[in-house]
């Protein structure tokens, strides 16, 4: 199993930070629909939003970002962005689910 962290630069509660938040909200089930998709999380810290997404595998994961959902989904969210995104392919160490 594989967690991509990304590190969104958009601010919570600011109006892209609610326009965002709305997004990940018209799109989650979508994300959540993907094949291997296990869970997808959203995070806010101070000046940034990060998402978790835990993948079957990596090649779910590319499959995803080929997807039209995400063909969609990523365009509108980078229009959003003060900066440059950061993000993390990990592998899982452990399962953390019980």
């Amino acid at each position: 199993m594989i967690v991509r962290i990304v590190q969104l630069p958009i601010t919570p509660g600011s109006e892209d930070g609610e326009k965002f938040e709305a997004l990940f909200e018209d799109y989650k089930a979508a994300i959540l629909g993907s094949a291997g998709c296990q869970r997808v999380q959203l995070l806010a810290a101070q000046e940034h939003y990060f998402t978790y997404s835990w993948w079957g595998s990596e090649s779910d994961l590319n499959a995803y970002r080929k997807s039209l959902t995400f063909g969609v989904l990523w365009p509108k969210t980078k229009a959003l962005f003060s900066g440059k995104p950061q993000a993390w392919t990990c592998n899982s160490l452990e399962d953390m689910t019980k």
